[in-house]
This record gives structure tokens, sequence and C-alpha cells, in this order.
């Protein structure tokens, strides 16, 4: 299914005349990685994510596995929730941990939560619509924004993305909802499987 997309987008690009003749090194290099998420069947990282909800913020740290559609998340900060294991699927998720449960609620309608965060930020990455994207000189990442392509900026779900360059090793995340920005995730440890 995957290799059926990137072949759809690649010769959708071709067809609208965006070539590797007509792209920036910026879009050749955020094409390339989408190319190379969208073939990717697991992953993992280490997360630092913090979720603010306008009158409150949380910070959270875990270990992310991404295999197919599942997702498991692992937390390890704070302290009152480290060893609390979310486990993600198409088919819905759950928290575990000897019978206890966390619940922070949803960042917006959509039902975005700081376990959601990774899975979001990934699927962006595959499938959302490029925005813009350019190399940041002070950072030197690659920058890559997402977001409704007929909505006005700042509002709906927007997402930004930094990459590292050479590895193409997902390093950073933000998730805006209206301008806000809801989630922004520090990722160290992305490794392909």
């Amino acid at each position: 299914m995957r290799k059926c997309v990137v072949c759809v987008l690649m010769t959708t690009l071709l067809l609208a005349g965006c070539g590797p003749a007509g792209m920036s090194q910026a879009e050749e290099l955020a094409l390339e990685i989408r190319v190379e998420l969208l073939e990717m069947d697991s992953c993992t990282a280490r997360l630092e994510i913090t979720a603010d909800y306008g009158q409150r913020v949380y910070q959270y740290e875990m270990a992310a596995a991404v295999t197919g559609e599942d997702t498991a998340l692992t937390l390890s900060a704070p302290e009152t929730v480290a060893g609390f294991t979310a486990r993600l699927s198409g088919e819905g998720s759950a928290l575990e941990f000897d019978g206890l449960a966390v619940d922070t609620g949803p960042l917006d309608g959509a039902g975005l939560t700081p376990v959601s965060a990774f899975p979001a930020l990934l699927e962006a990455a595959r499938t959302g619509y490029i925005l813009s994207c350019g190399l940041e000189e002070d950072t030197g990442l690659l920058r890559v924004d997402c977001g409704d392509p007929v909505g006005s900026p700042g509002s709906g779900t927007e997402t930004a993305l930094w990459f590292d360059p050479e590895t193409h090793a997902l390093a950073k995340g933000e998730i805006s909802v209206d301008g806000f920005r809801a989630i922004s995730c520090q990722v160290s440890d992305f490794t392909r499987g």
C-alpha cells in the first residue's frame, strides 16, 4: 500500500512539473525523507514532550516504539507516571500500569493528547500537505510545515517538523491548534527499522 502511495506521489509531482529540475534543495530533501518514511516499517525514539493546555503545562519523557500502525510509549518522566505504557493502534488505545490510568484530556477536538503526539507527527511527515520547507541557517535542520492547503494560516491544526539533513532523522516537531502551540516534541535517538 505504501509503495503504491509513493508511486502515485512521485507521478503526481512529475506530472505537475515539480521534478528535480524545478525543486529547491529543501524541497528535494523533504520529498526524499517523505518517501523514506512511507517505506518505513518501524522506528524507535526518545521523546521529550511539552503539552500546553493554556492554563496548565505538562512535560513528559518517554521511549517510543512504532511497528506498522501500532505504537508503544513507555513514560519515564514525570516520576508519578514513570513506567506507564501507552499502546496505540488503528483500533484504539490503552494506558497500562497496575490497573491505574492517566487522563490529561485532549488538546483539540480531534483528540490530540501528549500520548498521541508522536504518531500524529509521523502521520504529518508521511502524508501531511506540505505548505513550506527550508533549511534553517541557525539550526542546520530542514524545517517542513504541514497544514490545510485551503485553510488560512493560524487556523486548524498545523504541524512543523525538523529533520537532520544528513541522517534524515526526525529531530523535533510542534503541533499548533488555531495558532496556539499545543505540543512541542524534542526527538532523540530516532532509528528506522
